[in-house]
């Protein structure tokens, strides 16, 4: 038996040794390869114009408009993503597998298509146009058409994160509590919440990134207005075009920034998440 064992270390040695390298080329080919020529190609005229392609009052409106999407989806998600999580781990009914479904529906269609959508619903000749424009509302081509998008292609993230969670953690916690005589909303806070907190930041963060990165629902609504409906991805496009490739690479390097941002910060969360199910284990 030894000797078998002895036999097939060696190779297992090996074996491990191509897929690290196999992994590592792939990572240095399309993660590290374009990230450094990103920042080069920002970089290629110096500071002085990089730091004045990001504050040009187009980039600057872009950038607060991408904020401001992210700071809305953000909180309005966690609410919905935590609501529909609860009701399909900790209940049974009528039209739960329909609900699963719908809360997938965005990471099964293009973003594009999910655009296209609210055109469809919205726009001047959608189902909801002519009623719209006789009360003076317009949505289609405002930031508030930017806001619904991503709101609809980020809505998965946080509830994708908890329901598998919530479902092996089970029950049992929250009615001991209750038994107990603690309150709904102690248990909440001091039961059902520790227990997901790391999924639930987990699921933020990269709603978070979706948020800021997202292009092909905001492109199809947002009309492409320089300085009212344009975020950061889309003005990049818009950049890049003009053949202004040190200002579309010197704001494609924020992107980035909060991409690396959201590997480092996810990276933490599943190291903090993994001591936890060591420490329950």
């Amino acid at each position: 038996m030894r000797q078998n064992h002895n036999l097939i270390q060696p190779k297992q040695k090996w074996l491990h040794g191509f897929w690290f390298i196999l992994a590592l080329s792939f990572f240095s080919l399309f993660i590290l390869v374009p990230l450094f020529a990103v920042f080069s190609n920002a970089l290629s005229k110096g500071w002085q114009l990089y730091f004045h392609s990001i504050a040009e009052p187009d980039a600057m409106a872009s950038i607060k408009l991408t904020l401001l999407t992210a700071s809305i989806s953000i909180p309005l998600n966690l609410i919905f993503g935590f609501a529909a999580s609860w009701a399909i781990a900790k209940f049974d009914f009528v039209g739960k597998k329909f609900l699963i479904t719908l809360i997938d529906l965005p990471f099964s269609v293009s973003p594009v298509i999910s655009g296209m959508i609210f055109v469809l619903l919205f726009g001047a000749q959608g189902y909801l146009g002519p009623w719209l424009m006789a009360h003076n509302i317009k949505i289609i081509f405002t930031p508030f058409a930017i806001i619904i998008a991503t709101l609809f292609v980020t809505f998965p993230f946080v509830a994708r994160e908890l329901i598998p969670l919530m479902e092996s953690l089970g029950n049992d916690q929250e009615e001991a509590a209750l038994t107990l005589g603690a309150s709904a909303w102690q248990t909440f806070f001091h039961v059902t919440l520790p227990n997901v907190k790391w999924a639930l930041l987990y699921g933020v963060i990269l709603l978070n990134a979706r948020a800021m990165g997202e292009f092909g629902a905001v492109s199809v609504v947002s009309g492409h207005i320089r300085g009212h409906t344009n975020t950061m991805p889309l003005h990049v496009e818009i950049l890049y075009n003009e053949y202004d490739f040190v200002g579309a690479f010197a704001v494609a390097s924020l992107l980035a920034l909060l991409a690396l941002f959201t590997i480092v910060a996810k990276s933490l969360v599943e190291w903090k998440s993994n001591i936890k199910r060591e420490v329950l284990a």
